[in-house]
């Protein structure tokens, strides 16, 4: 029996070695520390080693390491560029390095973060073609990609 709660919008992006969410037990006036403490639990539960936060403060990078996970932190704004996206897949890669489950959260999954993923997509050569990176990523996260974030993903 699993124990903990699944974090919020909790997706696989690589079964098993790369998954997204919400951050941890929430955030702004909606985060729980119980909340939290449970789903590091469910997470620890289900095999992931590592998380990856790309939130622009350093919020639960203590729990993170205090739970036993890698804690990586590679802050992010809620507008990017190309070049920073690149430095985001290098973080990505050295995260899910060794063999390690990594979840990667911002506060909410947002055009941003949904970018990244399909950008990552391309950049680890999982994909090719950055029209099936997006269309792979909207499915993935249920949500439709904007102007923003398919800006993010690489075209060559």
């Amino acid at each position: 029996m699993k124990t903990g709660l699944e974090p919020r919008e909790f997706r696989w992006v690589i079964k098993d070695r790369l998954a997204v969410s919400q951050r941890p037990g929430g955030y702004g006036d909606g985060h729980r520390r119980i909340r939290r403490t449970e789903e590091l639990t469910w997470m620890r539960a289900n095999g992931f080693t590592s998380v990856l936060s790309l939130c622009e403060g350093n919020q639960n990078l203590a729990a993170y390491q205090e739970a036993g996970f890698e804690a990586f932190h590679h802050p992010m704004a809620s507008t990017v560029d190309t070049e920073v996206a690149r430095d985001v897949f290098k973080a990505i890669s050295e995260s899910m390095a060794d063999d390690r489950v990594t979840l990667l959260h911002k506060d909410t999954i947002d055009d941003v973060l949904t970018g990244i993923l399909g950008g990552y997509l391309v950049y680890s050569g999982l994909l090719r073609s950055p029209i099936h990176a997006m269309a792979v990523i909207q499915e993935i996260t249920a949500r439709p990609l904007g102007p923003l974030g398919r800006s993010l993903i690489p075209t060559s």
